[in-house]
């Protein structure tokens, strides 16, 4: 429990932004989700053939929510960390948001196809809980995957690394 605790304290900063950042990222989710979902990816819209489209909508709003967090945590949340060059920063960056938004999509598709709960209520509470668990997956990736330092840099000493905080070349 002390470890806990200590690990909490040191990265209370970096969780707060965290927070932060997925609040903001959960706006842009669950708003671009609705407009589509009630607009033109609606049940009863004629856009995009005839089909339940409601997974389409998710997937659509949640690669939205991911441009926006990567702009966001790149530029704020782990600033002050070692990071790989942009391109394989995206690339790691674009696998972790992969699995994150298979864990979204899916809650989703399982509360509406499966389950059968296919009202707006319904289809808004199991995103947020395939937002939940996507944010676990993300936090976890990004830390250890995105935006930690490269391996040979594992070992150097925290007050020199803040000292040339990014590798953008």
């Amino acid at each position: 429990m002390t470890t806990l605790l200590a690990w909490l304290r040191s990265r209370a900063g970096e969780l707060t932004r965290f927070g932060i950042v997925g609040v903001a990222g959960i706006v842009v989710n669950l708003g671009v989700f609705n407009l589509l979902r009630l607009g033109p990816l609606s049940p009863d819209a004629e856009v995009a053939g005839d089909d339940d489209r409601v997974v389409t909508a998710k997937i659509i709003a949640t690669l939205a929510s991911i441009l926006f967090a990567w702009v966001a945590h790149r530029e704020w949340t782990y600033r002050g960390r070692r990071r790989h060059r942009p391109a394989r920063e995206a690339v790691l960056f674009g696998v972790v948001n992969g699995a994150a938004l298979v864990v979204e999509a899916g809650a989703l598709a399982l509360s509406h196809h499966w389950w059968g709960f296919t009202s707006a209520l319904a289809d808004n509470v199991a995103s947020l809980v395939g937002i939940g668990l996507g944010t676990v997956t993300r936090y976890a990736g990004y830390a250890l995957l995105v935006f930690d330092a490269p391996a040979d840099d594992a070992a150097a000493p925290e007050s020199s690394a803040a000292g040339s905080s990014r590798d953008d070349g």
